[in-house]
């Protein structure tokens, strides 16, 4: 294995860099040298229609820099206004913006919902959605969890019946993640009940203003809103935005493309956290409040080694892909590793402050390291519920990975 980057590879790093370094607003490096805005999960999106005017004007201008670039959409082939780039630069990419903390500005109808519709859409579909999702005239929610099929996706209930040219929609989503800020989502609903559980799915395009759809918000434990519970009464969803064939919307849902998979962002936001606390426990404000006990120094030691680890399953994954393998088990590997080594981060540092953790606000004479810990360990409780649960994922690595029966 060869973790150098070849010369074409550290061009275009440098490259990478060099555009940060010169477009990224210093709003936005402002927040990176704060370590981060913690609860700050509307990201770049939230920046741009509901934030302070120097929120929304730092926005625009990071939109615009790299719209120039065509790099909102990395993943994308360069017909429908993406940059075509391969596994190991969209790697490269997404390694030095998580560095730099610069902000995405594509969200779910970019990495999620544009690869589907290149896929399956029509051209109708194209037409109407992948250049407006593109240019962020769309913001796109995700409608797949519902009460009882979370992890068990496939045992989705929302059910869809056609009535002519048009499909009646009836049930709820949960976890819905910037509902109350989209315009449109994109769900799973089940069309066959008499199927199988993984068909009988149809993979259906809602504009948020249809009669008949409710958003109700659901506040995490840490007090933020992004995610909701939606509930659909007699929707009224035309047959020409079901995408792909009716029926098979759990393959038509299940498309990645050459979308990089091996969460190098997680990778760099927890060795950048580290560093940020070394650095802090090393001033005269954090020697004060921090308590460098045998057992929290060999805690962090451990948290150090392990950063190191979650880099290697990621570039383990973006290596595959570049080999033209697509990954399987290792990228359930990755996501579940990056997630619980975020939480376990938080409760190192929680142990580190003592008594000092227990002070919630950042701006507080007494509060250490801004409350990072502290807030981190709540906000990052759905972090492992998230994407695939850890158990999903840890089933996924003894069946696929280990070869292990099925209980």
């Amino acid at each position: 294995m060869d973790w150098a980057d070849t010369a074409e590879q550290a061009a275009f790093r440098k490259d990478v860099h060099d555009f940060i370094e010169e477009n990224l607003p210093q709003y936005y490096k402002d927040i990176a040298d704060r370590g981060g805005e913690l609860g700050h999960e509307g990201g770049w999106q939230h920046d741009r229609f509901l934030g302070s005017d120097e929120a929304k004007a730092a926005a625009t201008e990071w939109e615009q820099a790299v719209a120039g670039r065509n790099w909102v959409a990395p993943h994308w082939p360069t017909e429908y206004g993406g940059a075509g780039m391969t596994p190991m630069e969209q790697f490269i990419l997404k390694q030095e913006m998580a560095t730099a903390l610069a902000p995405d500005v594509g969200g779910q109808g970019v990495s999620m919902l544009g690869p589907t519709l290149i896929a399956h859409g029509t051209d109708e579909q194209k037409s109407k959605f992948l250049s407006a999702t593109l240019a962020n005239e769309i913001a796109w929610a995700q409608g797949y969890s519902e009460p009882s099929a979370g992890s068990d996706l496939a045992s989705l209930q929302t059910r869809a019946v056609r009535d002519g040219d048009e499909f009646v929609v009836n049930g709820q989503k949960i976890w819905t993640s910037n509902a109350h800020r989209a315009d449109w989502i994109f769900a799973l609903v089940r069309t066959n009940p008499d199927a199988p559980k993984h068909r009988g799915i149809s993979f259906m395009l809602m504009d948020m203003k249809t009669p008949g759809i409710e958003v109700r918000p659901l506040v995490s434990g840490a007090w933020q809103h992004f995610s909701n519970e939606t509930f659909y009464e007699d929707v009224r969803v035309p047959v020409s935005q079901v995408v792909g064939e009716i029926d098979r919307g759990w393959y038509v849902g299940m498309t990645l493309l050459d979308y990089e998979r091996s969460n190098i962002s997680g990778a760099v936001a927890s060795r950048r956290e580290l560093d940020d606390v070394f650095e802090y426990a090393a001033s005269e404000e954090g020697a004060a409040k921090s308590r460098m006990l045998p057992s929290v120094r060999s805690e962090l030691a451990d948290r150090y080694v392990e950063t190191e680890v979650g880099f290697n399953f990621a570039f383990r994954i973006i290596s595959m892909q570049a080999a033209g393998v697509i990954p399987n088990y290792e990228a359930s590997t990755s996501k579940m590793f990056a997630s619980e080594l975020g939480q376990r981060i938080a409760r190192t540092g929680i142990k580190m402050f003592g008594l000092y953790s227990n002070l919630w606000d950042p701006d507080a004479e007494l509060t250490p390291f801004g409350a990072r810990f502290i807030q981190n360990y709540f906000h990052l409780i759905p972090s492992t519920i998230a994407g695939g649960s850890s158990e999903i994922q840890r089933n996924i690595i003894a069946t696929r990975g280990l070869g292990l029966p099925r209980g």
